[in-house]
C-alpha cells in the first residue's frame, strides 16, 4: 500500500565530527515518522565520518550517503537540497541532535493549520558541551503567524532563531534560495528570505532541536576577518527586509546593532593594528545608532545594558564582557 504521508527530506552535512555523529543519526533513525529520506553529505572529511555514515546506510535503506570534496557547510547544505525529494525539507547539523518526535511535532503544527503554512518551526535547546549545561529557548506555545512578524521576531532575538535547522519547510521555497558559497553566518542570508515568501508559519516553541555549542567553533571562536561577514549578511537582509516592509526598519537595525556587538566582543583581546581598526569602526556604528536603538521599545535589555556598560569606555566594557563570558561558561 503506497504511504500516504507525505516525504520528509532531512539533509545533514558532515564535516570531522565522528565523535558527535552517531549521537545524531541515532536520534534521527529513532524518529516516530518513518517516511523519511536521510540526505548525509561527507564534505570532504578527513576522519571516520564518511565511513560511519556509509554503515548507518547499510543498516537503514532511507540514507542517501553522498561524498564530496571539502565545500563548506553552505554548498553541502545547497548539494543536499539538490538531491532532494521530499515535500518537506529539514537541516540538522551533525553535531547536534533531535528528540524523537522532532519531524512529527513541526509536521503536527502543518497539519493543525490544515497545511496552509508552507512552514513550521520548532525552539532549540542550547547544550554547553563544557558544562553540559542546558538553555530552553522556548515557551511552549504554539501559534500561527505571518512571515513578517517572524522576521520581525528574528530581529529582536523574539523566540524566532535566524537558524536553518529547527524548520520544516516546503521544498520549493528553496527554488530560488541557495544557500551563500565561500561565506561563514550563511543562515543569516538564507533564512529570512524563506519568510518572505512565507504568508504563514506554524511556530511550536518547545524545544525539539538540542543545539550544541562546543568551544572553538565558529559562534565561540575568537576574531578573523572572515567573521565581517556576519555584518555582510546583516546589512543585505535589512536592506531585503526594508525593501519589503519598510514599517520593519526598526527591527532590522536593532539586528544590525546586535551584529556590531558581537563581532565587537570578539575583538576584545587583540593588540593587531587592523583589528583595531575594525573595532573603531564598529564603536562609531554603535555611537551612531545608539540613540535609535534605544529609543525603541522593542529592544532586548542585554542591547541596553551593554550600551549602559559602553557609556564608561571601552576598556570597561571589555572588561565586564570578559566577567560576563566567565560566569556564563562556569553555570
Amino acid at each position: 500500500m503506497q504511504n500516504t504521508q507525505p516525504l520528509i527530506s532531512v539533509i545533514i552535512p558532515i564535516y570531522n565530527v565522528e565523535k558527535y555523529l552517531e549521537r545524531c543519526l541515532d536520534s534521527v533513525i529513532s524518529q516516530d515518522y518513518d517516511n523519511l529520506e536521510i540526505i548525509l553529505v561527507d564534505d570532504g572529511a578527513t576522519d571516520d565520518s564518511g565511513k560511519i555514515a556509509e554503515n548507518y546506510a547499510a543498516k537503514d535503506d532511507r540514507i542517501i550517503v553522498i561524498h564530496q570534496k571539502n565545500g563548506g557547510l553552505s554548498n553541502a547544505r545547497n548539494n543536499g537540497l539538490a538531491q532532494a525529494h521530499g515535500e518537506y525539507v529539514t537541516f540538522i547539523d551533525s553535531d547536534d541532535y533531535v528528540t524523537n518526535d522532532y519531524v512529527s511535532y513541526m509536521l503536527g503544527l502543518l497539519a493543525d493549520d490544515d497545511f496552509e503554512a508552507p512552514m513550521a518551526m520548532c525552539s532549540l535547546m542550547n547544550v554547553f558541551s563544557s558544562t553540559g549545561r542546558r538553555e530552553d529557548c522556548g515557551n511552549g506555545e504554539k501559534v500561527v503567524l505571518t512571515g513578517k512578524k517572524c522576521i520581525e521576531m528574528m530581529c529582536y532575538h523574539d523566540l524566532v532563531d535566524t537558524c536553518a535547522y529547527a524548520k520544516l519547510t516546503k521544498r520549493e521555497l528553496y527554488d530560488n534560495v541557495k544557500f551563500p558559497e565561500g561565506k561563514l553566518f550563511e543562515d543569516i542570508g538564507t533564512t529570512y528570505k524563506l519568510f518572505l515568501q512565507s504568508p504563514k508559519v506554524a511556530c511550536g516553541f518547545s524545544p525539539k532541536y538540542f543545539y550544541v555549542i562546543r568551544s572553538g567553533s565558529i559562534v565561540t571562536s575568537g576574531f578573523k576577518a572572515n567573521k565581517l561577514e556576519l555584518l555582510e549578511m546583516t546589512d543585505k537582509m535589512a536592506m531585503d527586509v526594508k525593501k519589503e516592509y519598510p514599517d520593519l526598519e526598526k527591527a532590522v537595525l536593532r539586528r544590525q546593532v546586535y551584529a556590531r556587538f558581537s563581532t565587537l566582543n570578539q575583538t576584545l583581546n587583540s593588540g593587531d593594528p587592523a583589528v583595531v581598526e575594525v573595532r573603531k569602526e564598529l564603536l562609531d556604528y554603535l555611537k551612531k545608532n545608539k540613540r535609535a536603538v534605544l529609543s525603541d521599545p522593542k529592544t532586548p535589555k542585554r542591547d541596553r545594558i551593554a550600551y549602559f556598560i559602553l557609556d564608561f569606555g571601552f576598556p570597561v566594557y571589555r572588561v565586564a564582557w570578559k566577567q560576563y563570558e566567565k560566569r556564563k561558561g562556569n553555570k
